[in-house]
């Protein structure tokens, strides 16, 4: 028999799991339905595992190189790659235990299983059903529904000719499922993925090449923030190539090494290297769930919505990767909270996506909220900047951890803040200040009037508001 709710929601990742518990908390009745894990990507092929791969990076480098800096002498620093993985997985599965405990303390019906949209339901005045396809094999669960959301996520996309066999050619969901590292790796991509890899690999002992289309690699933010990773990350012996335009059908593999060559002014240029990671960015996750049966518009592979995230079909909402824009965990489980709270009555806050951090988690980190300098100027801002290096911080010196800087731009006009960008160890950990201050609509000298503890990582702010009037103590 068919099962009545009030809430049912299509995917079971960060956007899709945080939305039913908001769902149930409200007191709708809630389902969700999920083909594979909960916590979806970022749980188990992206966020939590990257990272935990990450820092195992970070401690091997310590040992290895860095150890002796701080007067601690190491002999014979191994990596032992599979209980990296090992560890990794741990974190995976207390993580995914989490997740499935709150869905039963909250009540919600998990169903495992493949879901369609077919219409409405002949046999109830609800506007919409589900087809569940069961992953036991079992027949189809029917679920009839006063609201849908559409919490489907990404994948990761290639280029033409580029194809992703996880052996040799990589995604970075093959990546995180390496047995082995291999000597060298080429990258496909300089943009958030591509970088934190390439940070990673190269940490683990990788020699690593970084091919880019753009002028420039992490071009989406900020350009001095890309230019400090370049040369920062270009000292730890990484190899890149921006302005480059990779040829596929240039492709040959062999039965220990890939090669490519790619376009650069001109030139033709060959890069062999014993695997490919293929980092261009992710596709949305729309095929197969019926959407040929609504009314629902998608371009360019996205499901376009409402700022209150319904699509044309009013009962039906969208959230996450699946409608595009900053495809980031922390802005579907708030966009998956705002869709259930319109859904509810309770009028949400539209976010303000200019709000939102962005961070990067490769040695160094970077992390940035609201306008770059260059976003800032094509606006038409009469702007103000401040710098300050953590090179002047003496928590950073005694990290041993003092590259980079944190910038801020504010308007000369209304001395408001209009861009906070960072770079440097623990930036992914500091940006929520600046955050903090971009939502509260903050000026530069009510960040510097905030007393920061001495010696703490966090002085790097005041003094950067304090640069940016021209009033930086320690510089």
């Amino acid at each position: 028999m068919a099962v009545e709710y009030d809430v049912v929601i299509l995917g079971g990742g960060t956007g899709g799991y945080v939305a039913a518990i908001r769902a149930a908390q409200l007191g709708l009745k809630t389902a969700l339905v999920e083909k594979e894990l909960l916590g979806g990507t970022c749980l188990h092929k992206g966020c939590i595992p990257s990272k935990a791969l990450l820092k195992s990076a970070e401690v091997y480098k310590m040992a290895k190189n860095d150890a002796a800096y701080f007067g601690v002498e190491t002999t014979g620093a191994t990596l032992n790659f599979g209980r990296v993985q090992a560890r990794k997985e741990e974190i995976v599965q207390q993580l995914h235990k989490g997740v499935t405990a709150l869905m039963k303390k909250g009540k919600i019906d998990v169903y495992e299983g493949f879901g369609r949209m077919l219409g409405p339901s002949i046999f109830s005045p609800m506007p919409g059903t589900i087809s569940v396809e069961m992953n036991n094999g079992e027949e189809n669960e029917m679920l009839i529904l006063k609201n849908l959301i559409l919490a489907t996520g990404s994948r990761p996309r290639t280029l033409p000719g580029l194809e992703l066999d996880e052996e040799q050619i990589l995604s970075s969901d093959g990546a995180l499922k390496m047995t082995e590292l291999p000597k060298s790796m080429i990258i496909v991509g300089g943009g958030v993925i591509g970088i934190e890899w390439a940070s990673m690999l190269n940490d683990f002992g990788v020699e690593v090449t970084v091919i880019e289309y753009a002028d420039r690699i992490i071009p989406t933010e900020d350009a001095d923030i890309s230019k400090e990773m370049k040369k920062i990350l270009a000292k730890k012996g990484i190899t890149f190539m921006t302005g480059a335009k990779v040829l596929p059908e240039t492709l040959s593999k062999t039965a220990d090494s890939v090669t490519i060559s790619a376009e650069v002014a001109g030139e033709m240029k060959e890069f062999t290297a014993e695997k490919m990671l293929v980092s261009v960015g992710r596709q949305a996750n729309t095929e197969g769930i019926g959407i040929e049966n609504t009314e629902i518009q998608v371009d360019k592979g996205y499901i376009q919505t409402k700022p209150t995230f319904q699509t044309k079909e009013s009962h039906i909402y969208a959230i996450g990767d699946a409608i595009g824009g900053l495809q980031l965990a922390h802005v579907a489980s708030h966009e998956g909270i705002a869709a259930v709270e319109h859904i509810a009555g309770l009028s949400p806050e539209p976010i303000n996506y200019t709000n939102i951090s962005r961070c990067i988690y490769s040695s160094p980190e970077a992390a940035s909220v609201g306008l770059t300098e260059a976003q800032a100027k094509e606006q038409g801002y009469n702007m103000k900047v401040g710098k300050f290096p953590f090179a002047a911080i003496g928590k950073a010196l005694v990290n041993g951890s003092a590259e980079g800087f944190v910038k801020i731009i504010a308007d000369k006009e209304s001395n408001d803040l209009l861009g906070i960008h960072m770079i440097g160890a623990h930036a992914t950990d500091l940006i929520s200040e600046a955050g903090l201050a971009m939502v509260l609509d903050a000026t530069p000298w009510e960040v510097a009037s905030t007393i920061h503890p001495h010696p703490s990582l966090s002085e790097v702010m005041g003094e950067a508001a304090l640069a940016v009037d021209g009033k930086a103590i320690h510089m």
